[in-house]
């Protein structure tokens, strides 16, 4: 009996197709690798082009409402990392962000997603630009799938308010980290 009861439950188990995982990927990054100077940031000694990377996910969770993009370098040398770029209220509907997407003035944002302010101080994409012969830094692009419609929050909050609210009501998470250094 134990023997059948076991072997029914193990052919449950195995006919139940596994959820696919929660994936964030890009075209124009490679994990672990550097970025390219279209992405690096123009501006503080750094001549890139600051243009946001395409990206797109697969896998968000079940009961997914919204997304949140935040970029982050903990490498940075303030003590609590940089931030980069910082996005939510994504819709869910929603499974990519194109090439430049990143400059407000561009309007490539789907509606209703809101851009904050990064630790450059402004809205929108700041590419990396690491002090000048610092080992690589690594920039986080973490993209968070919400259990709610949307986060009610100023557009001019910190990165950090927005991060916690975003970790808040996070159901899963999708990483895609790439270096750089000058």
């Amino acid at each position: 009996m134990r023997f059948a009861l076991a072997i029914a439950l193990l052919v449950m188990g195995s006919s139940q197709a596994a959820e696919p995982a929660f994936r964030l990927s890009s075209p124009d990054l490679a994990a672990g690798q550097p970025m390219a100077l279209k992405q690096v940031y123009r501006g503080f000694g750094c001549s890139g082009d600051n243009v946001s990377p395409a990206l797109s996910w697969q896998g968000a969770p079940a009961g997914t409402k919204s997304f949140a993009l935040l970029v982050h370098d903990p490498d940075a040398p303030t003590g609590s990392g940089w931030w980069h770029w910082v996005v939510w209220n994504i819709p869910a509907g929603t499974s990519t962000l194109p090439a430049g997407s990143g400059d407000p003035a561009a309007g490539l944002m789907p509606a209703g997603a809101v851009q904050g302010n990064t630790d450059f101080g402004a809205a929108g994409y700041g590419g990396p630009c690491p002090p000048p012969g610092s080992k690589p830094h690594h920039y986080h692009f973490r993209l968070y799938a919400l259990k709610v419609d949307r986060l009610d929050l100023p557009p001019n909050a910190t990165a950090a308010f927005v991060s916690f609210n975003v970790r808040a009501n996070a159901l899963a998470d999708a990483e895609l980290v790439a270096t750089y250094a000058r």
